[in-house]
């Protein structure tokens, strides 16, 4: 079977996913997929020609993200049109499972060379949204409509399931405040040390001039005293009506009826919402070999795992291990963690399960930091994995992270 190989791997910066406040904002997501895609081919010397597909994740996909994100990126950066596109949506796992399936096309040997990768303006989607509050339309709920299933899997918002998983596991606001300080003074770190510089490539406007050329939102500055003064953000979303009398707190206690819990999330502690593109070119040894191409990475293992949808944010510890057993390795051989900050509790959830060294996981920080724009973030955090098992001269590393309906895949990559 054909291995799989990391030839490079680029994003964008993370801007400010808030409509007129973010340095991407104004900007069309497409764009945004161009400018990482054009830096694949201009970086490493690509005839697009020998691109067979471009496998992206968009997870609103509608509106502007709407209509085939991975096709029109492509021919908006000028990619050959022979190059064909498609795009997937695994709500927040998407980046991962972009590059997963790119690895899968090469490892069958119906395909040589690929492109995974991943967009997402939040600063648009939170407009789309707040239009469809306006025109009336409920919020939006897993399998709403259909009452068989919420009778069995009943979905809450995530907010309210990272606050019922903390008061589940026993974890206090100071625990995951402090995760989140780390995550930020890590982050501090790592941009004062260039840790990112390899991968991030700047974004232009229109007119030739620079939008955005540094992840937007760390506040490294970041301390508990100030993390104290910040109000807990979902305790409103926990007595949203849904209908009929029903709240998302209501979906919680329907199958935890003795579970009593107070919000501990907020603003600080939850990821951080941006605007963000990234893109990963994946190819056959025998092809990197022929086209000159040097591999950074192998693509070791990858895996999917559903888990309990109700509290939603749980499977990223079975995806890992089912990866781990599939790549026949053990936790103790993987140098970099990076496990998705979405909320607090769930990395610190994570490290607890699998009794990990906290100095491996997140190394230079999270999303609580950087910021998750959702269907791109996956393949930002293979990145970055990979940028520092380079820098570190670790070997492998794994990549997995929580998405709504209780899902979560995994990756493991080796450097070379």
């Amino acid at each position: 079977m054909p291995e799989a190989f990391i030839i490079d791997a680029v994003r964008t910066p993370r801007g400010i996913g808030k409509p007129g406040k973010g340095a991407l904002a104004h900007l069309h997501p497409q764009h945004l997929g161009a400018t990482v895609l054009a830096a694949l081919r201009d970086r490493n010397g690509i005839d697009t020609a020998t691109i067979d597909d471009v496998i992206w994740s968009t997870s609103a996909q509608k509106g502007h993200q709407g209509g085939d994100m991975g096709r029109m990126a492509a021919l908006a950066a000028g990619y050959d049109v022979s190059v064909s596109g498609t795009t997937l949506d695994r709500f927040c796992g998407g980046g991962i499972t972009s590059v997963a399936l790119a690895a899968a096309s090469v490892m069958s040997g119906m395909e040589d060379c690929l492109v995974g990768g991943g967009c997402e303006m939040m600063s648009y989607t939170a407009s789309l949204a707040r239009e469809e509050t306006e025109a009336g339309l409920a919020p939006m709920r897993m399998g709403a409509g259909n009452a068989a299933l919420d009778a069995l899997h009943p979905q809450s918002h995530q907010g309210v399931c990272a606050d019922a998983i903390a008061a589940l596991e026993g974890m206090g606001r100071d625990v995951l405040d402090a995760l989140a300080v780390e995550s930020q003074q890590r982050a501090g770190r790592a941009i004062a040390e260039g840790r990112f510089s390899r991968s991030i490539v700047q974004v232009m406007n229109e007119d030739g001039s620079v939008a955005l050329d540094h992840d937007e939102l760390p506040r490294p500055d970041t301390t508990l005293e100030s993390m104290a003064s910040l109000k807990p953000a979902f305790a409103a979303v926990q007595a949203i009506d849904l209908g009929a009398g029903e709240t998302y707190g209501d979906k919680i206690t329907r199958r935890f009826p003795d579970l009593q819990w107070d919000p501990v999330h907020h603003a600080g502690n939850s990821s951080g919402v941006v605007d963000g593109a990234a893109a990963i070119l994946v190819c056959s040894g025998e092809h990197a070999q022929k086209h000159g191409l040097t591999p950074r990475a192998r693509i070791v293992a990858y895996a999917n795992m559903g888990g309990d949808p109700t509290l939603m944010l749980n499977a990223p510890v079975p995806a890992a291990q089912k990866a781990l057993q599939r790549a026949g390795l053990s936790k103790n051989d993987i140098d970099v963690w990076e496990i998705n900050e979405a909320f607090a509790v769930v990395a610190e959830k994570f490290m607890r399960d699998l009794d990990l060294d906290r100095s491996k996981v997140n190394v230079n920080g999270g999303a609580i930091a950087l910021g998750h724009p959702i269907g791109a973030t996956g393949s930002m955090l293979i990145g970055t994995a990979l940028d520092e098992l380079e820098r570190s001269g670790g070997r492998y590393g794994l990549v997995t992270m929580c998405a709504a309906g209780g899902m979560a895949p995994a990756i493991i990559i080796e450097r070379v």
